[in-house]
């Protein structure tokens, strides 16, 4: 019964607020409405209507990777021994040398709420060798505008690295993989990426930075469409009415509006291994406290690094069910989860380090409703790990416990700076497993070593908080 009725909120959102599906689309021709019912149906089928049973399955395969590595890492140095990926998702790729031969195989890594993702697994291989971006409407082969405009599967990679200015917003087809693993691939200064009315997206391995408001106009969305765009609103990554959305060790930074927004219905999304620094308003998730479309909205977030100069929305939920787990929250400056419009929230085992302020030190906002109100909201903490005077409000029944609903309860808040040790996008070398990749890396971050010690008084620094601009400037001028 609860599935049928969110079926009938969903259907009858989707027939009563027009204006805000064709928000962008300059032209809401009959492309675009295919596209809006095929979003709505791709939704209705991705909605899973016992989330609990999506948590227990993340949480036992977390433990399950803990289960099997520690009696290989006992009195062992960091990176001595075997693969030391530090989380089941990585683990599950990123110990074979031979991972550049076979980059499918990450496909089938996503955990969470984006688990059936395969984006452009059993298509082919699109090699971009262009970084230029200079014809909206006629992409030029070889760039990434004209990579993800293609009608069938494909699986995305660079041939060197490269910096990318999106002239305009990059609107994705559905069933692609943007895989930068192998090249150091920044989208930079320009318009960011738009997935919208699409399915089963992976987007893994970009820095994506300083992303600029799109002027709007003719752009081509499909090998065999293209029409009027609205100014684009500035986000890293615009989730519009999307599913099956798995976003992988980004790097995010800088952006005019949010880095991540997912809005209207989109779900079955899982973000993860992302690094995510300087930026005022994080993520958003839901678009309207009046859409009740997104109370089918299921997003997982985890295994990231919450670090230098963040302020708020980390993210700010309406309506739908979040997985907050095995996150480290070093920086912010109001809050770190907000919310409004009774989204259900589960903070499972993250790290949470209040900053200075002793009136930031809550994590937790409600927006737009008195406690008479939001008190009946359900938001959960469990075995989170607060620092520094941090504190969570929860929430809704006291007695209500997710594990009495078959959830295995997450791995501690204490185990967090090791399951997002290598958060971020990663500097991967053919041949290479990850404890040879990364060992350079890990030796000249000064930052986890200050995270080894809380200082009377202090603040512990944030791990990798120069990350998202590591090789930037080289990059830059031609020398990496």
């Amino acid at each position: 019964m609860e599935a049928v009725n969110m079926r009938l909120v969903i259907l009858i959102t989707f027939l009563v607020i027009v204006p805000a599906v064709t928000a962008n689309i300059g032209d809401f021709d009959e492309v675009w409405q295919t596209r809006a019912e095929e979003a709505r149906k791709a939704a209705l089928q991705a909605y899973n209507p016992h989330p609990e049973k999506v948590t227990d399955n993340f949480n036992k395969k977390v433990h399950k990777s803990f289960d099997s590595t520690n009696h290989t890492r006992r009195n062992l140095s960091i990176f001595s021994g075997p693969c030391m990926a530090t989380n089941p998702i990585d683990r599950c790729w990123r110990c074979r040398s031979d991972w550049a031969s076979n980059r499918m195989k990450l496909a089938d890594c996503v955990l969470g709420f984006g688990q059936q993702t395969t984006g452009g697994k059993g298509g082919k291989i699109y090699v971009v060798t262009d970084p230029s971006d200079n014809d909206m409407v006629n992409p030029k082969p070889g760039t990434l505008r004209h990579a993800v405009i293609q009608e069938e599967p494909l699986w995305i990679i660079f041939a060197h690295s490269m910096a990318i200015r999106l002239n305009e917003e990059l609107i994705m087809t559905s069933n692609k993989t943007i895989d930068a693993r192998g090249a150091n691939v920044h989208i930079a200064n320009g318009a960011g990426l738009t997935l919208q009315f699409v399915h089963n997206i992976i987007i893994h391995g970009l820095h994506i930075h300083d992303i600029k408001v799109g002027n709007g106009g003719l752009i081509r969305d499909s090998a065999s469409h293209y029409g009027f765009r609205t100014r684009s609103d500035g986000d890293g990554i615009s989730i519009f009415g999307a599913t099956n959305i798995w976003i992988d060790h980004i790097s995010m930074s800088n952006c005019a509006d949010g880095l991540i927004d997912a809005i209207m219905a989109s779900t079955a999304i899982t973000i993860s291994n992302c690094h995510f620094t300087h930026h005022n308003e994080v993520m958003l998730f839901g678009a309207s406290d009046g859409y009740s479309g997104d109370a089918i909205m299921q997003i997982t977030i985890t295994f990231n690094h919450f670090g230098q100069g963040l302020t708020q929305r980390m993210p700010r939920c309406r309506w739908g069910f979040f997985h907050v787990v095995n996150n480290d929250y070093t920086h912010w400056l109001m809050y770190a989860i907000g919310g409004s419009q009774h989204p259900t929230i589960l903070s499972q085992g993250n790290r949470f380090i209040a900053p200075p302020d002793i009136n930031s030190k809550e994590v937790t906002k409600r927006d737009y409703s008195p406690e008479s109100v939001w008190k009946s909201w359900t938001w959960r903490s469990q075995g989170d790990l607060m620092m520094n005077g941090a504190f969570f409000v929860e929430s809704g029944d006291p007695n209500f416990d997710f594990s009495n609903k078959y959830v295995i309860r997450a791995k501690p808040g204490a185990f967090v700076t090791r399951l997002t040790r290598f958060s971020g996008a990663l500097s991967c070398r053919e041949g290479m497993p990850l404890r040879e990749m990364r060992e350079k890396d890990w030796h000249k971050d000064d930052t986890r070593k200050k995270h080894r010690s809380f200082q009377k008084g202090g603040l512990m620094q944030g791990l990798r908080d120069n990350r998202a601009y590591e090789g930037i400037e080289g990059l830059m001028q031609g020398t990496v």
